[in-house]
């Protein structure tokens, strides 16, 4: 019996051994591994991959590069409101708008709103990733209402803390009325001001609470318990310990509410405040929306958009030129 498992043994040993199936469908597909043991994937057949992208380019080409295109074309031409002329007159749609008042005092209302907004979104949003580390009970459900605004359209929040903050009808505007201020974001710029940015905060909270809970739960342990043996209680080792190491999720969340605050809060100020009042939540998103769809003067709202993309490619270059220096991107 030792002689003839031995040799069962032998046989088995001399055997080339089967691929695996993942291996065999890795080989198959064009796969490989580089020395690294990361996945490489090719297709052998290049017309496959070009007809596969084929779909996602056009959307591209027909509802991105072609308007964008169009509109720096429109930029410096004057344009008639029915489409019966076009006047080629360069620099003149920019050179009016520096010479615009109404103009400035939008770009005035974008920076407050943008960073009023970046303020309060991240604040809030750490505040909920603090607090959802340290749940013991319930933290499933504690989460899911945090996440619940992330999937409310936009327009919808803006009708709805419309109706909530409304002077007329709203139970939280009733409440304050109550408490003894006088709130009307109808006639009050600094009211219609805070209404849009609580608005558009309390849609993007959601968004910045998920990366933050992340990266809460990245934070080494041992590091964490050493604090506390040293006596630091739970909000020294989070400003101390945690928030330094967050450094990184939060800039990069602090570029990405930059660009929402820039271009993705159009229908909130719709449904809120539509501008008003005189032009106080006028923000450039808006006001080239006012100028081309409105006033049909779309030489100075494809202009506005111009500016608009160079002001926050400008900005983000400025960030990550200088900003990013002071990033600590390891523990």
């Amino acid at each position: 019996m030792p002689a003839a498992s031995d040799a069962a043994a032998l046989d088995g040993a001399a055997e080339p051994k089967r691929p695996s199936l993942a291996a065999r469908v890795l080989t198959r597909s064009g796969g490989r591994r580089d020395e690294r043991g990361l996945k490489q994937s090719h297709f052998e057949n290049a017309g496959l991959a070009c007809v596969l992208l084929l779909p996602q380019l056009g959307v591209l080409l027909l509802f991105f590069f072609i308007p964008a295109v169009r509109a720096l074309i429109q930029a410096f031409q004057l344009v008639d409101p029915f489409g019966g002329s076009v006047q080629w007159v360069g620099l003149d749609n920019l050179l009016a708008l520096f010479r615009s008042a109404p103009y400035w005092a939008s770009v005035q209302a974008t920076i407050v709103f943008t960073a009023a907004f970046a303020v309060v979104t991240l604040g809030v949003a750490l505040l909920f990733a603090f607090a959802a580390h340290h749940v013991l009970r319930g933290q499933n459900a504690y989460k899911t209402l945090i996440l619940v605004p992330y999937a409310i359209a936009p327009a919808i929040a803006g009708i709805m803390w419309g109706f909530l903050f409304n002077p007329n009808v709203g139970p939280i505007a009733y409440l304050i009325h109550a408490a003894g201020f006088a709130w009307d974001p109808l006639r009050y710029a600094g009211h219609a001001m805070t209404l849009v940015v609580l608005a558009s905060a309390w849609k993007q909270v959601s968004y910045c609470f998920l990366f933050l809970f992340a990266g809460l739960l990245a934070v080494p342990r041992s590091i964490l318990e050493a604090a506390a043996v040293d006596g630091a209680g739970p909000v020294r080792r989070f400003v101390s310990v945690a928030l330094p190491m967050l450094t990184p999720t939060l800039f990069f969340l602090f570029v990405v509410n930059l660009v929402y605050g820039l271009f993705e809060t159009f229908a909130v100020v719709d449904a809120t405040t539509k501008g008003g009042p005189a032009g106080a939540t006028t923000i450039l998103v808006y006001k080239v929306y006012l100028d081309g769809f409105v006033s049909l003067d779309l030489g100075s709202s494809a202009a506005q958009s111009l500016i608009l993309m160079t002001l926050a490619l400008a900005l983000t270059f400025v960030q990550f030129r200088f900003i990013e220096q002071r990033v600590r991107y390891s523990v």
